[in-house]
C-alpha cells in the first residue's frame, strides 16, 4: 500500500477546538471597539486554552507570566544597551546582553513560573533586535496587557464552558 492509499484519519472537532476559536474571535471583537490589532491577544487567548481549567491556567499562564518577565527584563536591557549606543541598531553588544538576559529570564522564570521561559525568550529576542528605540517600552507593556487581555478571555471562556459543559446541561434539562 502507497503513502497515497493509506486512509488519512481526520481528528474530530471537539469543544476545546471551539472553546479557542470563541475565545480568539472575542479577542478580536473587543479589540475592534479599541482600534487596536488584536494579534497578541488572540495569540494569548489560543495559548491560554487548554483541555480543562487546570490545563488553561497552566498554559495561559505560561504564556502570560513569560511575556511579562521577558518584557520588563527585555525593558531593562535595552535601557542598559542604549547607554553605551544612544541610536539603537545592531551591534555586537546585544549578544551578551541576550547572554545574560537569557540566564536572567530562565532564574527568574525558575522562581516565578517555570513555564514562562520560551515566551519570555520570544519577547527578550524581539525587544533586543526588532524594536526601534523610540518605542521599545510601549511595545513591551502593549504585549503583556494585549496577551493579558487574551489569556483572561480565554481563562473566562474556559471557566464558564468547563470540559463537559453539555453533558451537565443535558442532565440538568432531563431532571
Amino acid at each position: 500500500m502507497t503513502l497515497f492509499q493509506k486512509k488519512i484519519k481526520i481528528p474530530g472537532l471537539g469543544m476545546r477546538t471551539f472553546k479557542t476559536a470563541i475565545a480568539a474571535s472575542l479577542c478580536a471583537l473587543i479589540y475592534e471597539f479599541f482600534e487596536r490589532s488584536p494579534a497578541f491577544a488572540c495569540i494569548g487567548a489560543i495559548f491560554g486554552m487548554g483541555a480543562n481549567m487546570e490545563d488553561s491556567r497552566l498554559n495561559g499562564g505560561n504564556r502570560l507570566f513569560g511575556t511579562l518577565i521577558g518584557g520588563l527584563l527585555g525593558i531593562a536591557l535595552f535601557r542598559f544597551y542604549l547607554i553605551f549606543k544612544p541610536e539603537g541598531g545592531q551591534s555586537l553588544l546585544l549578544v551578551p546582553l541576550l547572554f545574560v538576559g537569557t540566564v536572567l529570564l530562565v532564574v527568574l522564570c525558575q522562581m516565578f513560573w517555570v513555564g514562562g521561559v520560551q515566551p519570555g525568550g520570544v519577547v527578550l529576542c524581539i525587544l533586543l533586535f526588532n524594536t526601534p528605540v523610540d518605542t521599545y517600552v510601549s511595545y513591551a507593556l502593549n504585549r503583556i496587557f494585549d496577551t493579558a487581555i487574551g489569556v483572561l478571555v480565554a481563562w473566562s471562556i474556559s471557566y464558564f464552558f468547563p470540559r463537559g459543559w453539555m453533558n451537565m446541561y443535558r442532565e440538568r434539562w432531563r431532571a
